[in-house]
């Protein structure tokens, strides 16, 4: 089972990235997380099935998480990118049947990580 990042890389203040998380298989939920060293792991974008979305504070009106169940793929679009936002980005994903919240608290599937540079 794997979860493929792409789509990192290095932006100005301002710009846009977008990035995509391939599944091998498919989840009910799935999410995306970034960490910063030396700090904990912040999650920023959740969804469930294709429709339920939930979003942290600090990406809120600028990040637009999406899924394309077909393709069993998660997609990030983050816009109007501060510096603040130069992290790892992690996709994750689970199945827990019957509840259909956004988030979860566990995630059992994780990405290997995809560098985003934000610089003013």
């Amino acid at each position: 089972v794997q979860l493929v990042e792409s789509g990192g890389g290095s932006v100005q203040a301002g710009g846009s990235l977008s990035l995509s998380c391939a599944a091998s298989i498919s989840t009910t939920h799935m999410a995306w997380f970034r960490q910063v060293p030396g700090k904990e792991r912040e999650r920023i974008a959740c969804i469930f099935s294709s429709t339920v979305r939930q979003y942290g504070a600090s990406v809120t009106g600028r990040f637009t998480i999406s899924k394309d169940s077909g393709k069993n793929t998660l997609y990030l679009q983050m816009n109007s990118l501060k510096p603040e936002d130069t992290a790892v980005y992690y996709c994750a994903a689970a199945t827990k049947l019957n509840y259909y919240s956004a988030c979860l608290d566990d995630y059992y599937l994780w990405g290997q990580g995809t560098q985003v540079t934000v610089s003013s």
